[in-house]
């Protein structure tokens, strides 16, 4: 082996286009993780999003659809539509009404499942944190424009959407210990496949597209 002296000299005056695609390579290395990174940084943090929401109905359609025109194929489709939900706020539920326009496809909750949101104005608009369809590991976000329902909150009797007081759910989440704010999204001693008036239940339906 030669020294290290004769090496790199050998490096200097016999191979500068292996030098330059060395460093071409390692150019396009540091291009590609900083791309990375940003892109990981302009991903919402779930932490972000203290507030839980469950939906119980969503109607929705394609504004391309419905304004009957053809776009681009590049071109994002929004999709636009309303719905009923419950907010779990300081351990309080609260029943809303909503509209929407977004590119993510929002769907009713499935059984007890919520989903992380964050108020964007303060009782009129929520930012909701949704998994992309297809890629349950990834998330995007929608806004709502909220009709807050005082004192009212959501619930499945008879497998029809009603409303009911909020304090008959918080005193259901108090006995089954559903709390989603605090990672407690199963309620305990409840049939899965219920459908009882005295709170929430799993089966859940999307209204029509």
């Amino acid at each position: 082996m030669p020294p290290l002296g004769g090496f790199l000299n050998y490096k200097r005056k016999g191979s500068p286009t292996l030098c330059r695609t060395y460093f071409r390579t390692l150019s396009v290395l540091a291009l590609g993780l900083a791309l990375s990174t940003a892109v990981q940084a302009s991903k919402p943090d779930p932490d972000d999003y203290p507030l839980r929401i469950q939906i119980f109905k969503i109607a929705a359609h394609s504004r391309h659809e419905r304004e009957n025109k053809v776009f681009a194929a590049d071109m994002h489709d929004y999709i636009d539509g309303m719905g009923g939900a419950n907010l779990f706020e300081n351990s309080q539920p609260r029943g809303f009404l909503f509209t929407y326009s977004c590119v993510v496809p929002l769907h009713a909750s499935s059984g007890f499942e919520t989903f992380p949101a964050r108020w964007k104005k303060k009782e009129k608009v929520l930012e909701i944190l949704f998994p992309i369809t297809g890629r349950p590991w990834d998330s995007d976000t929608c806004q709502l424009n909220a009709e807050m329902r005082p004192n009212l909150a959501y619930f499945w009797k008879e497998d029809k959407v009603q409303e009911e007081a909020a304090d008959v759910l918080k005193a259901w989440m108090v006995k089954h210990q559903f709390d989603p704010e605090k990672g407690q999204d199963e309620p305990l001693d409840v049939d899965p496949d219920s459908t009882g008036s005295e709170g929430s239940s799993s089966s859940q339906q999307n209204a029509s597209r």
